[in-house]
């Protein structure tokens, strides 16, 4: 560096612009006239470094550039006289490369043939559960964040939604599934799984998945396991599976998932959780099979293996990845640790009388909450008791008005995105970028930062935020944190320059001097000063680095006792370490304040004797009302005796790293400005271009809607046709059929009028035979000619004179009943000839009935709809055969 000061005895001035983004490029621009003496792209930076600290060459810093070809490199050195900026140049850097790493999951994996021609395919498969929420729909069932399980209620109706996509290789058709199947228990055997009804299935709105739907009625005896409280801290397994058709395979392929769940009652009411799916990877290994013709499959399955399979060899549950030693230089993500959710029936007994009284009179206080909230409140009840603690319950306008605020743009808003990303990624809630967590956080920071418009959004908050949304929805979380930034001083710290944060820091050195004098000593010899490390303890409230059941605990302090209590957590941390900082250098002090002295209460019990003591520590109010008076006396003596140039160049360098801090805001929203133009101008091109299909399509439409109209206007007029000429060939049949009807009817009454007649002359002829009988037995000499049964019998000749009268006489009679005998004969030829007419008749009304029939049975069917009931009616007046008269 000094052989470049040597050569280089005039600097050259330049202003050096460095994006945040992989995307970006490192600009050097002349600071004289402003024109550009490069552009590099950040892709091509490979090293980056400073100065060594406390030298004069601690404000230099260059970075590394490959120059045209890959053995080729350039190193560009700068100065800046503001350290400050040196650390903030840097650390964009830092942010450039550490995106550009994330993409790294996005590369494929080398090991895995993943090109057009491989035969391994691989596909996510996600699986959700829902039930019946009580209002006609179906809701995701949580999932505990921490052991990955779902959590089911009893007796409740519920879906199962099975996801498949295809992530990589030629995209393979999924023509249907035959089956979705479920069974309680791991590793179950095929017998042992039972059919679910299909619902739905088919591609997802995006067509990128297959998305399969079936029902599942938990009340059936082979689900009773899925449908028992589970015993408290277990789970059981549960097996889902579905068989899909694949197009290009011969035979179906079977994804089977195994998950945690446990089974709660029907009314169970679930604090905090999940609602994130269960995802694995699959990967479908195929090979070419024969094809003889084109409707063939290609592929035979070779196997099937899910991500954990094919990498550790066996099925595994998943597991939380392994927590750093403590005496490893890593710091812990913010977000991680475990809170215990058991809680003895005394304390849960003792709480519910309390909250009882509370409710019944909000404005007061009950007595003993105090002691109740010193060893923690139960975690299922931190949201309701963090609510009446901060009043929150009687003020419903705030919660109202936060439905507006987020509505509102905000002018923080790409500050409050860059430290979204930042808070909790340890935690399952707040890890996707685009999840729910990610979103609310987002939320309730944007209407903050436009409910209070003289501080604004300020760095630090979305972790408080974030603590809060763990336990309540987003309105409640915002109301809360109003109340601690305006109620308990929270906002004071960080008005007038942070005026009140300098005071806090200084009552916190006066308390250490006090309590622990020899720390003290040994700050005051290292030159450590309390805004050093406790910065991030009064800020964030101790919610940025500390294990969540630690961070739970301070803030049920912080609502009861106000924000005081941090002195008493601070003094407790100090109290615990004083060992370790005592034998600790600079370095070494503020690495142990960075990273060991927050790993140390990962543990519960650790974290639970910390509090402890922090409650039993003793920090008078009128002690620090004292040492905040003689702050005031101290910060007044110094503005009078700092001279007044001195004074101008502090206000003046900070308005410097403002205006930097500003002209980087401004680079990186003309960045994204850009970029949001291409992406804008990329939409337009695509709207465009749709909108010119869609024209195509409907002007085709339109032409397609004449044909079709016109085509309908032609089939309308055959079919008025047609209708004429079966109304004609109708009527002609209806008078055909009337006439049959009065022919008929004529005959009927010939044959009735026969009948009559014929009945008559039976009649008369059997009174004239009975006469002509009365006069023959009446007659001594005839009587035995008759008999009352038998033939005639004819006497012997008498000699007699009147034996010829009476032969004469009998002549005379048959001679009467051949004659009526002929007139009978003649009378049932009559009516034989009468009855083959009317056959004759029937046999045409038949054949008239047929072809009625046929018509009605043909295509036209639905012209001759209206004229059913007049055919019908007609049908029914024709009469039937008349009866034989008696021979």
């Amino acid at each position: 560096m000094a052989t470049l000061r040597e050569e280089s005895a005039i600097p050259i001035p330049i202003i050096l612009h460095v994006p945040n983004v992989p995307e970006g490029c490192v600009r050097i621009v002349d600071q004289a006239s402003g024109t550009e003496i490069a552009a590099l792209p950040i892709y091509k930076v490979l090293f980056c470094a400073r100065g060594r600290e406390s030298s004069i060459e601690s404000e230099c810093f260059s970075f590394t550039e490959s120059y045209r070809s890959s053995e080729d490199f350039q190193i560009h050195v700068f100065s800046c006289h503001n350290k400050e900026a040196v650390s903030r140049i840097l650390y964009s850097f830092s942010t450039a490369f550490r995106r550009s790493s994330k993409l790294a999951p996005d590369v494929r994996d080398p090991a895995l043939p993943l090109s057009p021609d491989s035969d391994v395919f691989t596909f996510t498969v996600s699986l959700e559960v829902r039930e019946d929420d009580g209002k006609c729909n179906f809701s995701p069932v949580p999932k505990d964040r921490d052991k990955f399980y779902f959590k089911l209620r009893q007796g409740v109706q519920k879906k199962v939604v099975v996801t498949v996509q295809q992530m990589c290789n030629k995209e393979l058709g999924i023509e249907r599934c035959f089956g979705m199947l479920l069974s309680p228990g791991q590793k179950v055997r095929n017998s042992d799984m039972h059919l679910l009804d299909m619902e739905s299935m088919g591609k997802s709105s995006d067509a990128k998945a297959y998305v399969i739907t079936g029902t599942w009625n938990p009340s059936l005896p082979a689900f009773l396991l899925l449908n028992e409280d589970t015993p408290k801290d277990k789970q059981v397994y549960m097996t889902v599976a579905v068989d899909l058709v694949v197009t290009e395979v011969v035979e179906p392929v079977r994804f089977l998932l195994e998950t945690l769940v446990r089974v709660y009652p029907a009314n169970e009411r679930f604090w905090y959780f999940s609602r994130k799916p269960l995802s694995e990877t699959f990967y479908l290994k195929l090979k070419q099979g024969e094809k003889c013709s084109q409707s063939d499959a290609m592929y035979e399955v070779v196997s099937l293996q899910r991500q954990i399979e094919k990498t550790d060899g066996g099925p595994q549950t998943p597991t939380e990845d392994e927590e750093p030693e403590e005496d490893s230089d890593s710091e812990i993500s913010s977000g991680t640790g475990d809170v215990s959710k058991d809680c003895p029936e005394k304390i849960l007994e003792s709480w519910g009388g309390i909250l009882n009284k509370w409710h019944g009179n909000l404005s007061m206080r009950p007595k003993g909450l105090s002691a109740l909230v010193k060893p923690g409140v139960p975690e299922a009840l931190r949201a309701e008791v963090w609510q009446l603690l901060s009043g929150c319950q009687s003020d419903q306008g705030l919660l109202e008005h936060y439905r507006i605020l987020i509505t509102k743009d905000s002018a923080q808003d790409g500050v409050i995105t860059r430290d979204i990303h930042r808070t909790f990624p340890a935690h399952d809630y707040f890890k996707d970028s685009n999840g729910d967590g990610q979103d609310s956080l987002y939320k309730i920071c944007k209407a903050y930062s436009v409910y209070d418009e003289e501080i604004g959004y300020c760095q630090g908050q979305s972790f408080l935020a974030a603590v809060l949304l763990l336990h309540m929805p987003e309105e409640q979380a915002f109301c809360v944190l109003v109340k601690i930034m305006y109620e308990y001083g929270l906002r004071d710290l960080y008005r007038n320059n942070f005026e009140d944060l300098h005071c806090k820091f200084y009552q916190l050195e006066k308390l250490l001097q006090e309590q622990l004098p020899e720390l003290w000593l040994h700050f005051q010899e290292l030159k450590l000063e309390a805004h050093m490390y406790a910065s991030q303890w009064f800020l964030t409230l101790f919610t940025a680095k500390f294990p969540l059941c630690m961070v739970f605990h301070i803030t049920d302090l912080l609502l009861c006792e106000g924000l005081n209590s941090i002195f008493n957590v601070a003094l407790a941390l100090l109290k615990t370490s004083k060992e370790d900082l005592l034998q600790a250098d600079f370095e070494g002090a503020l690495k142990f304040f960075r990273v060991q002295l927050p790993k140390r209460y990962r543990a519960a019990e650790n974290a639970r004797r910390l509090m402890e003591q922090a409650c039993n520590i003793k920090v008078p109010t009128k002690k620090l009302k004292k040492f905040e008076k003689e702050y005031q006396s101290v910060r007044e003596s110094q503005l009078q005796q700092e001279d007044p140039i001195d004074r101008y160049q502090k206000e003046n360098r900070r308005l410097q790293e403002a205006s930097m801090r500003l002209e980087q805001e401004n680079d990186d929203l003309a960045h994204e400005l850009v970029t949001s133009k291409i992406a804008l101008r990329n939409d337009l091109d695509q709207a465009e271009d749709k909108a010119d299909v869609l024209n195509k399509e409907l002007l085709n439409t339109k032409q397609r809607l004449v044909e079709t109209e016109e085509e309908k206007r032609r089939q309308e007029e055959e079919t008025a046709q047609l209708k004429e000429v079966f109304r004609r060939e109708l009527e002609k049949a209806e008078s055909e059929i009337k006439k049959t009807t009065a022919i008929i009817t004529e005959y009927k009454q010939i044959c009735s009028q026969l009948s009559t007649r014929l009945e008559q002359q039976q009649a008369a002829t059997k009174e004239d035979l009975d006469v002509v009988k009365s006069k023959v037995m009446a007659c001594e000499c005839c009587r035995d000619l008759f008999r009352k049964e038998g033939p005639l019998q004819m006497p012997p000749p008498s000699r007699d004179n009147r034996d010829s009268e009476l032969d004469e006489e009998k002549d005379s009679l048959k001679a009467q009943l051949r004659g009526m005998e002929l007139e009978l004969a003649q009378t049932k030829l009559q009516l034989v000839e009468a009855k083959c007419k009317i056959q004759e008749l029937e046999h045409q009304r038949g054949v008239l009935m047929n072809e009625i029939q046929a018509a009605k049975n043909s295509w036209f069917s639905k012209t001759l709809g209206s004229l059913k009931s007049s055919s019908s009616s007609s049908s029914s007046q024709m009469p039937s055969s008349p009866k034989e008269g008696p021979l």
